[in-house]
């Protein structure tokens, strides 16, 4: 098999005379969790679209198990479950009610629907309705319609977006169960970068329809450099921002905060002398960890 489950080649997409996306190359390898990141709007669900054919394509080349996605496009699909944006359930059914629409729909054995939920945890559940599930468990069950047919890909579109902390950590669970006892590829798009990194074996990052990054996550974390970053909490943030856009990079982190990227330990101290000579009051400035997230500000602004 090609080393690579998915790769898309100088895609780029209009909406009207608006570039979504511009010029995006993605080697999804097999066997991996590969998190493509961005913030809203960077073209994340566009892409994920593409591959599996809801949007026509305009430009660049999509293969999917190594060969042209509109050449074969029912085998490729064949290979692949996905949930994008919301779950396509009936809420009036129980899971196993839902998961049997889809299984005559997918002409899969009957044990596929114990299987699945099995695989899914939800199967002492499965006969209560859909309607009264958590968010986390509609999710759960979404994604085992998606693995009715046994796909060797699974493309999710920010699974775990609107879910509580539990719910996170259950979704986390079920994707790395996923990749490693039953061996699915999994692209999954997300917004939340410190827990893709808890998963994700590979990462694309994509920032206004541009990919600035693409590789395994020990890659990214090389990337590291002396830079530091510091998020400063301040008492008026557009005086902070006129105050230090003469000499820093930064971005908004919160109501009254900034992330502020310093190349040198000395220039820490020099954001800080600013913002004072500003008349604005600090009131926290502490160094940011060199994690995903930093690395990420990092690159966005570089």
């Amino acid at each position: 098999m090609n080393s690579y489950i998915v790769q898309v080649e100088n895609l780029s997409h209009h909406f009207g005379k608006q570039l979504v996306l511009d010029d995006v190359s993605l080697l999804i390898p097999n066997g991996s969790i590969y998190g493509f990141l961005g913030p809203n709007g960077a073209g994340k669900t566009t892409t994920l679209r593409l591959i599996l054919g809801l949007l026509k394509k305009q430009t660049g080349v999509i293969r999917v198990f190594g060969d042209d996605f509109e050449r074969h496009r029912i085998a490729a699909l064949e290979g692949i479950g996905s949930l994008i944006e919301q779950p396509s359930i009936y809420l009036h059914l129980n899971a196993r009610e839902n998961l049997e629409i889809y299984r005559l729909a997918y002409k899969c054995g009957q044990k596929r629907v114990h299987e699945v939920l099995e695989m899914v945890g939800l199967n002492d559940v499965g006969n209560k309705k859909s309607k009264d599930y958590s968010l986390g468990m509609k999710q759960r069950l979404a994604i085992a319609i998606a693995l009715l047919h046994n796909p060797e890909l699974l493309i999710l579109d920010e699974p775990a977006n609107g879910l509580d902390p539990n719910g996170i950590i259950e979704m986390r669970n079920l994707l790395l169960h996923l990749n490693r006892e039953f061996g699915k590829t999994i692209l999954i798009s997300s917004h939340l970068l410190a827990e893709v990194e808890k998963i994700a074996t590979d990462v694309g990052i994509i920032h206004k329809g541009k990919l600035l990054f693409q590789g395994t996550l020990p890659e990214l974390h090389q990337l590291q450099s002396d830079r530091t970053i510091i998020e400063i909490e301040v008492d008026d943030l557009e005086n902070a921002k006129t105050a230090l856009a003469q000499l820093f990079s930064f971005t908004t982190a919160g109501r009254n905060t900034l992330q502020v990227i310093c190349n040198k330990k000395e220039q820490v101290a020099a954001a800080n002398d600013l913002l004072v000579k500003q008349g604005v009051r600090v009131y926290n400035l502490k160094v940011i960890q060199n994690d995903l997230e930093a690395l990420f500000v990092q690159i966005i602004t570089a």
